[in-house]
């Protein structure tokens, strides 16, 4: 769980890195987000799938992503030190993280 944690945090960073419209405070800042979203994901996440899930059936599945866009602002309100421009740079660094993230998990294993 700890290593989840710290690659997360990892992902975190360099996703910021590399989109202008996320900016980051410092890795100290990623790893209380990568908590925060971790929380956010357990406690927040299955409810809000649960309601939409009319929606995700008819977008077949691909609501999902708008979501995880609006934890990701949530996560913004949050945390002091994350700077999320719009919902839009939200939507992408969702997806940058997602990537980053399984690549990672596969390298390291």
């Amino acid at each position: 769980m700890i290593k989840t944690l710290l690659i997360n945090s990892i992902v975190i960073f360099a996703g910021a890195k590399l989109l202008t419209g996320v900016t980051i405070k410092n890795y100290f800042t990623a790893l209380g987000v990568a908590v925060v979203l971790a929380l956010l994901n357990v406690l927040i996440r299955p409810l809000i799938l649960l309601l939409t899930l009319p929606l995700n059936i008819l977008t077949l599945g691909l609501f999902t992503l708008v979501i995880n866009a609006w934890i990701i602002m949530l996560a913004d309100s949050l945390v002091e030190g994350l700077k999320i421009k719009s919902f839009g740079w939200a939507f992408l660094y969702s997806l940058v993280i997602a990537l980053l993230n399984s690549m990672l998990l596969f390298i390291v294993g």
